[in-house]
């Protein structure tokens, strides 16, 4: 039986309104939807619709996927992040750690990014908020050693991490939610026909399900969100939520 709940990317459909989107999740009875800054949310008048719509429907919101890059020192741009993630009552605000991978960064890059999330975290604590970075490539959070470095190191109650599958790496998989599954706020998963393609893939049909099966074993009772399907298809994104359901 399933510990987790499911959830869904706007991202998925930037092609489509947030009315849409809505409607989608709704029909699909998706739980939670993680809304994006790049296209969706942008302003507070998005973030008051995305809430007020959601809220009629009965879907909850998850999380503001931002694309802010940690070490940015963005001031601005992070207080209207916080802004709007309260505004729609966000747990949590989704960011890029840095723009290279550990291996790549130095030590004044990153001293630089430990800086500027020790700030990101301390005023996302005024809004009840928690930061928490993409687990991907071209980012420090690359790898289980660096962000496991990572965490101790900034010493903030109100950082978690995503986890994601590195694709075709599972003993890597395997171990990551092992070591960091303290530290796991949402899981994200995807499917694409390119580089990305996961979500049950023609290769390994039992790929993502031991991911998922891993994650029950320990409890996880966060989210998992669904976060590319084939082709930006409806039907596609129909297919796939019914799987995630069947756990």
């Amino acid at each position: 039986m399933s510990t987790f709940k499911i959830g869904m990317t706007s991202v998925t459909f930037r092609n489509k309104t947030i009315e849409e989107i809505v409607e989608i999740c709704k029909k699909e009875q998706v739980e939670y939807i993680e809304w994006g800054s790049d296209v969706h949310v942008k302003t507070k008048d998005d973030a008051k619709k995305a809430k007020q719509l959601c809220d009629d429907a009965g879907i909850k919101i998850s999380s503001y996927g931002s694309y802010y890059s940690v070490g940015s020192n963005n001031r601005d741009e992070w207080t209207l992040l916080c802004e709007n993630a309260s505004i729609m009552g966000a747990e949590s605000i989704r960011v890029w750690l840095g723009k290279k991978d550990s291996e790549k960064t130095s030590a004044e890059e990153y001293e630089n990014i430990l800086n500027d999330c020790k700030f990101l975290c301390d005023e996302a604590k005024e809004y009840g908020i928690i930061v928490s970075p993409e687990c991907h490539d071209d980012t420090f959070n690359n790898n289980t050693d660096a962000i496991l470095r990572f965490i101790k190191e900034l010493n903030r109650d109100n950082f978690r991490t995503y986890f994601q599958s590195r694709y075709f790496r599972m003993e890597y998989d395997l171990d990551r939610i092992d070591r960091t599954f303290d530290f796991i706020l949402n899981m994200h998963v995807s499917y694409s026909d390119l580089k990305r393609e996961q979500m049950f893939r023609k290769k390994d049909k039992n790929y993502l399900d031991k991911l998922l099966k891993k994650m029950i074993s320990k409890n996880f009772n966060g989210i998992v969100i669904l976060e590319f399907t084939e082709n930006s298809s409806e039907k596609a994104f129909s297919e796939d939520i019914k799987k995630l359901k069947t756990y």
